[in-house]
């Protein structure tokens, strides 16, 4: 094999760096992700690693920065991140990696910059009405989902229909999956979010007093998110379906489980798949359709 040199072998930096990034950090995440087929599967790393950066920038705890001394960081890493998105460079290798991925794949300032102005509102936001709630759904989930569809829809066995228009007919149910991702985190981390990063997302409830009934209608809406993006999930390349649709099933898991979990129980701890059950649910993508 030919060494690597000059362009290429920082681009494969990057790509390292990232994966290493995803590394520690995945979880349901890392379980799907694998079934990806390569090269999407190292596409997708690219996006998954710049938006765990900008996370980590926000709500790690133990950092040592004061919210101003976050906001400019975030603020500095957006701002790097559309300079690579216009040049295909940067010194940061990860957001290096992402912009080599989003240039290839025609994602643009139009979802990078909600996600960023989502992630900068959790730095100044402790509750939300129902119309900055969609927002910041859209921005902190749904721009990633569609980011990630770029990519499915680009993948070297998609046909040359899902090339064209793939992209516009699916991109209700990515949105309505990443929608469906973030608000059944957000019920999973009702304590966490409240206790540890004083935020309340769900438009006029109370954390600390969440009802039986509040958490069925939650979960009404999120499985109702759910169905309708598994509907697209179907229509997905294969070196995609099988990791979204695990993706799916882990996440329809743990609603199932906090919808037979009592709300008070929900309100104070956080509700986990164990292991063993995640793995059931990724194994059951594994099998032919007629058997699952």
């Amino acid at each position: 094999m030919t060494p690597l040199t000059g362009a290429a072998r920082y681009d494969h930096a990057a790509a390292t760096a990232t994966a290493t990034v995803v590394g520690e950090y995945s979880t349901s995440f890392g379980r799907a992700c694998r079934l990806l087929h390569e090269p999407v599967r190292g596409h997708v790393r690219t996006v998954y690693g710049l938006v765990r950066v900008a996370d980590e920038i926000v709500d790690a705890p133990d950092l040592g920065l004061t919210t101003e001394q976050r906001a400019r960081h975030l603020d500095a890493l957006e701002e790097e991140t559309l300079e690579a998105l216009r040049t295909g460079f940067s010194a940061n290798l990860v957001v290096h990696a992402f912009a080599r991925t989003a240039r290839e794949h025609g994602i643009g300032a139009d979802l990078v910059e909600p996600f960023f102005a989502s992630m900068r509102t959790d730095l100044g936001v402790a509750s939300h009405d129902g119309r900055s709630f969609d927002e910041y759904v859209y921005g902190s989930a749904e721009v990633v989902g569609l980011m990630c569809l770029r990519i499915f829809v680009a993948a070297p066995d998609a046909t040359p229909a899902m090339r064209s228009d793939g992209y516009a007919t699916l991109a209700p149910g990515a949105r309505r999956l990443g929608a469906a991702f973030q608000k059944v985190n957000f019920l999973r981390d009702l304590a966490a979010d409240r206790d540890d990063l004083g935020r309340a997302y769900f438009p006029g409830l109370d954390p600390a007093a969440l009802t039986d009934a509040q958490r069925d209608t939650l979960l009404d809406d999120v499985d109702a998110d759910l169905a309708a993006a598994r509907r697209a999930i179907a229509a997905l390349p294969r070196s995609s379906r099988r990791a979204v649709l695990a993706a799916h099933g882990l996440f329809a898991a743990l609603s199932a489980r906090l919808r037979r979990t009592p709300a008070a129980t929900i309100a104070r701890e956080r509700v986990r798949v164990p292991a063993p059950a995640k793995a059931v649910v990724v194994a059951r993508t594994l099998l032919p359709a007629g058997w699952r």
